[in-house]
């Protein structure tokens, strides 16, 4: 694999397009289709858009079949990918490798084709005709309904030379060039009964143009070249503004105030970009210019912006960002331009444009509006679509002004906007630590996320369709606390979610929950007590989550087993500790009611015997699962309470009055002391951390719940001592990354106090040690047995083997130890009605849509182990196909010819691996395959195929391993506009 495109001749995109559509009605893994209305357009250049966005300039309007994929998704103003004077093996040998990171805010260290220049102008002819002959036949709209913009720069020399010279000019005028005739004799050798609109075609693909500096461009150069492209070229000129124009102090604070301080930047380029006061003087002498030769003059907002590579996200030290953080500078610079120039400057937008603002823009005269990091995201070119239809929806009219009233109430409402804040806390990587198959790669990242492998797209897809008894069945297969962990569940799966990608998670919790109050009289009424297993009788030591989990999982495969708990009800420290208003006790009890259910018996207010009296008894198998009661050690001198005893004490009825309370931790039970501190009337809650709150170690939820309680946050700090009614702090810094990228605190030696009558330790919690010691089990150096101790029979699970646990990891354990006892996994069937079809998931890719009820959640989840694709979504390139095989399966190729490896595809892969190199690989050339160390296959001039795989093959597909053999054929058969 190299970085190296092959351009696509005409005549074989053409035969790949109608191939491709007869067979699938997709046009370059495009899903969905926009019919546009062609009495409902914009005038722009004197021509006219029926849809006010499309692709940026930049990787998704490169190559023709970028554009046509654009155009096909309901995309209508296209800014061609910008060329300078340095091109082809030139410019490419400058890009590092990968080049784009768009999994979050986006990322790119690439800024013109990579293409040759001539190249890049049969590209964008191509496309022309390809469009063109689409709106024509196919009906997508009006012929005449879409306009091409060209991107040039960086310099006057460079843009004035031949090459570029040409290039405008072509542009302007095609007709000269071979690959227009040979676009025309093409296509009137494919359609013949259109030969006369064919010849029609016009060849004026462009007379309009975005001037794109580099950073640090003066301001002369920057007139300069605006002037000879509207004087000399005489073609409508858009000057691209950097967002260094806002000044550093400006952008630092948004950014700052929106989540974005770890973003690291200096000033140098804001001192050497152009300045406001340069701007504005300038800008006025273009448009008077731009009005003296009738042309349209306005400015793009906004370029990307320079920011460090600190964290590894891209090869080299200064990348470019775009995406959700550059929204809010890129409208904080069109409110300053609009007020500035009362709303008549025309002003086109790029900088985190996407489905939630496009229409924003529009109602404010902001058009045409560019996307980048949206459509890399899964969905990719399919997201297009969804704007298209909501901006359809709105009124069109020729540009009369912007509205600076509406765009300032879009800056300040951004700032706040969590599609474009920062979370909180950052989200975990959705990878799993699998290398994707070759075959059958599809899967549920979500259902990898949790420590139970719950069937997570299954029972959404049963409470979608209102089936949830049959939902809570499905749940209760491995999920033995329906209720609790429906309430209060760590909800790892929700991180995992591709739809993270999108907006925000699938609400998995909520959707459990629901299906449990429904489905819970039916499910109770289905128990059925199994035949008593002979010869087997387990002990459960401790009455919480994990002991009633395996009381569970045991009763319901008929083997009998007892809890011994010590307090007088069951629920361990949910029950005991955690607040009320994070779950009711009613919660508890009706999972408690389902475990009894099968039989299991419970000893309240008992003590557990020891192992060796337990085995006296005829107890064949013992599970330790107590909790973690044991305060964690704060060691600093005060008023320091442990915070199980103190929550329990709360949640018992304590009440004695609090003043300036301190929690010290950053976990989840940090967190619900400093609510109950907070619900409970104290003066104030300070929540103390040594690190800061994106890596506090709570869920992003629980943290958010915290400050929306009014809870204040003292971060970076370590206390030293609590007297007097204050509490004294060592202020910390974050030291350097470590390999894992967690920044450990490094003391500064100065210190800060803060109001404190009560210290509360939330660290370190753990279980008692003597009930192991005393029976014989050998401990780890953290003071923990193994699941499977050194005393036959004896087990440990939840608290007891990882110290404190969440609910679902406890309930892990006890699924283990419940095999473990049985002998054998837990078998079950997935009723069909839990899975939707493939054209009900592939309906969903590429719609954003905001979190609803729990019983609409269904209709987000992307049911990524039926249809995953992400690679394919993302590849601006189209370089990742699926393949429908005769067995109805669909597979992954990679594409060789048409990847530059950028490496979007890698960052939204589910798997711990790069798409672009560990899919199997269909190569062009034997020259291509020997360039690359990918695993793939070629076809040879004698029909034969090349293949590596494990070994290097050369003869019939059918010598092939059978998976190969029956893609390498499908591919020969139906595919091979693939390669021809």
């Amino acid at each position: 694999m190299s970085e190296k495109m092959y351009p696509i001749p005409f005549r074989s995109l053409m035969n790949w397009i109608l191939a491709e559509r007869e067979k699938t009605g997709e046009v370059f893994g495009v899903h969905k289709r926009w019919i546009a209305d062609p009495a409902k357009t914009l005038p722009i250049f004197g021509e006219k858009i029926e849809s006010p966005f499309g692709p940026a300039a930049g990787p998704n309007s490169q190559l023709a079949q970028n554009i046509i994929a654009a155009y096909v998704a309901g995309a209508r103003f296209f800014e061609v990918k910008t060329i300078q004077k340095m091109d082809g093996a030139e410019l490419a040998a400058c890009v590092p490798r990968p080049c784009i990171l768009a999994d979050d805010e986006g990322y790119n260290q690439e800024w013109s084709t990579e293409l040759e220049v001539v190249q890049a102008l049969d590209e964008y002819v191509k496309a022309w005709f390809a469009l063109k002959i689409m709106a024509k036949v196919w009906h997508y709209g009006d012929p005449d309904g879409f306009v091409f913009n060209m991107s040039v720069g960086y310099d006057l020399e460079g843009i004035r030379g031949p090459k570029i010279d040409h290039y405008i000019e072509s542009m302007k005028d095609a007709s000269q060039l071979p690959v227009f005739a040979e676009c025309r004799k093409v296509l009137t050798e494919l359609f013949p009964e259109e030969a006369a609109f064919i010849a029609s075609i016009s060849p004026q693909v462009s007379h309009s143009v975005t001037l794109s500096t580099l950073h640090g461009c003066p301001p002369d150069e920057i007139e300069r070249i605006a002037s000879y492209l509207l004087t000399e070229k005489h073609v409508h000129t858009f000057v691209k503004c950097n967002p260094t124009i806002l000044g550093y102090h400006d952008a630092r604070t948004i950014l700052d105030s929106m989540g974005y301080d770890y973003i690291v930047f200096d000033d140098h380029h804001f001192n050497e970009d152009l300045q406001w006061k340069d701007a504005v003087p300038m800008f006025e002498r273009l448009q008077a210019l731009a009005d003296r030769e009738k042309l349209q003059f306005g400015l793009k907002l906004s370029n990307t912006f320079p920011v460090d590579t600190t964290r590894g996200e891209l090869p080299n030290d200064e990348m470019y960002m775009s995406g959700r953080s550059l929204f809010p500078l890129t409208i904080e610079m069109c409110r300053r331009i609009s007020a500035q120039f009362g709303g008549k400057m025309k002003i086109s937008f790029a900088g985190g444009a996407d489905f939630f603002n496009c229409d924003k823009l529009l109602a404010a005269g902001i058009w045409p509006v560019t996307v980048a990091t949206t459509i890399l995201k899964p969905g990719g070119y399919n997201r297009l679509t969804q704007m298209a239809e909501k901006t359809a929806g709105m009124p069109f009219r020729p540009f009369d002004g912007t509205d600076t009233e509406a765009i300032a109430a879009l800056s300040a409402a951004c700032r706040t906007d969590p599609h474009h804040c920062k979370p909180v806390k950052p989200l975990p990587t959705r990878k799993s630590e699998e290398k994707v198959p070759w075959f059958d790669c599809y899967s549920a990242p979500c259902r990898g996320g949790c420590p139970i492998a719950q069937d997570i797209p299954e029972y959404l897809e049963l409470c979608r369709k209102g089936l949830y008894n049959e939902a809570l069945a499905l749940i209760t297969e491995r999920n033995a606390l329906p209720f609790i962990t429906g309430t209060i569940c760590a909800h790892r799966c929700m991180g995992k979610c591709t739809r993270n990608f999108y907006e925000d998670p699938v609400q998995i919790r909520a959707a459990k929950l629901l299906a449990a109050e429904k489905g819970i009289d039916a499910r109770m009424a289905s128990v059925v007590r199994p035949a008593p297993v002979p010869g087997k009788r387990a002990a459960i030591i401790g009455g919480g989550p994990t002991g009633i989990a395996a009381a569970y999982f045991l009763g319901r495969a008929g083997v009998a087993c007892t809890i011994f708990e010590r307090t007088g009800k069951l629920g361990g420290i949910v029950r005991h500790v955690i607040p009320a208003f994070r779950i009711s006790d009613e919660a508890i009890d009706r999972d408690i009611a389902l475990m009894q259910a099968y039989g299991a018996e419970v000893r309240l207010n008992t003590e557990a015997p020891s192992v060796e009296e337990l085995h006296k008894m005829g107890y064949t198998h013992i599970l330790y699962a107590t909790g973690a009661w044991k305060p964690g050690k704060l060691n600093i001198p005060g008023n320091v309470r442990g915070v199980i005893g103190w929550m329990q004490e709360r949640k018992a009825g304590a009440n004695e009055p609090l003043g300036h309370v301190a929690v010290v931790g950053g976990g989840n039970t940090a967190m619900d002391a400093a609510r109950v501190a907070k619900r409970g009337g104290a003066a104030s809650v300070t929540l103390v951390y040594r690190r800061t709150r994106r890596f506090m170690p709570a869920d992003a939820q629980e943290l958010e719940l915290a400050m929306q309680d009014g809870v204040d946050f003292l971060e970076l700090a370590a206390p030293v001592k609590q007297e007097n009614g204050a509490l004294t702090c060592e202020k910390m810094r974050l030291g350097e990354p470590d390999a894992s990228g967690r920044r450990s605190p490094v003391p500064t030696g100065e210190t800060v106090e803060l109001p404190c009558d009560l210290v509360i330790s939330a660290v370190g919690e753990q279980v008692e040690e003597q009930v192991f010691t005393d029976n014989g089990i050998t401990l780890s150096a953290k003071g923990r047995p193994a699941f499977c101790t050194n005393v036959p029979g004896v087990y440990a699970a939840g608290d007891a083997l990882r110290g404190p646990a969440t609910v679902v990891e406890g309930i892990a354990d006890a699924a283990r130890f419940a095999e473990a006892v049985i002998g054998a996994p837990h078998t079950y069937d997935i009723p069909a009605e839990a899975h939707p079809t493939e054209a009900e998931v592939i309906a969903r890719k590429g719609i954003l849509r905001a979190p609803g009820k729990a019983c609409c959640e269904g209709e987000r989840c992307l049911s990524c182990d039926t249809v995953c694709q992400n690679c394919v979504d993302v590849c601006p390139n189209r370089a990742n196909v699926a393949v429908r095989l005769p067995d109805g399966r669909t597979e992954i190729v990679h594409v060789d010819k048409m990847c530059n490896e950028c490496g979007n595809c890698t960052a939204f892969c589910p798997y711990s691996s790069e798409p672009c190199k560990d899919k199997l690989t269909l190569f062009q050339t034997t020259e291509d395959m020997d360039d690359s160390k990918n695993f793939g296959f070629c076809f040879l001039p004698d029909g034969k195929v090349r293949a590596r795989l494990t070994t290097e093959t050369v003869g019939d597909p059918d010598e092939l391993p059978a998976d190969a053999a029956l893609l390498v054929r499908t591919i020969r058969d139906s595919y091979s506009y693939l390669y021809r």
